[in-house]
Formats: C-alpha cells, structure tokens, sequence
C-alpha cells in the first residue's frame, strides 16, 4: 500500500549539504519513501529552507519541481489546533524540566501536525520530538 511521506526539513538539508555525515542516510531514506509512496512538505518546512544561508527562492521551487515533491500550502484548522495543543504540551514539560529539554520553535508543531492530521509518515532525524509531541504519528526515523 502507498503511503505519503512528509519530509522534515532536517532531511532536505542533509541531502543538500554533501559534506554531511548525514547526507547518504538522508538521501538514501528520501529514495526509499518515494519508493513507497508521494512525498510532500508542510509550508512550515518550505520557509525554514528559505531562510537557509545562500539559499534562493528559484533553487528550492525548480528542486521541488524536478523531485516531485508536493508543498501543502495550506494548513486546516486541525492541523493548527493539534499544532497548538502539542506546542502547549511541549511548554509545560519544558517549564518542569527546563534544563533538560532542547528549545523547540512552533515550526516543528506544525510539520509533525501537519502529517498526523493527514495520516502521513514523517521522514525526520529528530523522531523524539515527534514521538513526544504526537505519540499517534507514523515515523520513519534515520
């Protein structure tokens, strides 16, 4: 059975970035998703690429549209509320244990609820936050 694959941004960024140790992991995960399915990116992913250094506009629409990789520009409500929900969530245990949990950018909420309200599987090398923020999200972990 096909199934969509949302891709975390950290993924794009080991593909790109040859000199990564990461880079072969990623770019060998990447294949392996589109084997199995459509791959897409939430908004949210789109712009934290952009904001990358040296990083241009007509670079990531000509990869995207070379790769096949759909961008999800728009975000229903659902997945606002649950982003929300599970940013709040995230605040709390941060507040009790503020030495020991990493910052975490509202970003990230919503890629993970962006693919949990879609019933899509994330590629991502930070699968702890996502197993914390939406235990009920499918992850596919490098």
């Amino acid at each position: 059975m096909d199934m969509t694959t949302s891709i975390d941004t950290n993924v794009l960024v080991a593909v790109w970035n040859a000199d990564d140790t990461l880079n072969a992991r990623a770019a060998s995960a990447l294949n392996t998703a589109r084997n199995g399915g459509s791959l897409v990116i939430a908004a949210p992913v789109y712009a934290e690429l952009l904001a990358a250094p040296s990083q241009e506009q007509e670079f990531l629409d000509t990869f995207f549209a070379n790769t096949g990789i759909a961008i999800d520009w728009l975000l229903d409500e659902s997945v606002w509320r649950s982003a929300g929900l599970a940013y709040q969530s995230y605040a709390g245990r941060r507040r009790k244990h503020s030495d020991a949990v990493p910052r975490r950018i509202l970003a990230d909420f919503l890629i993970g609820a962006h693919a949990l309200e879609n019933r899509y599987r994330l590629l991502t090398f930070d699968d702890r936050l996502y197993r914390a923020a939406f235990p009920r999200l499918t992850i596919t972990a490098i």
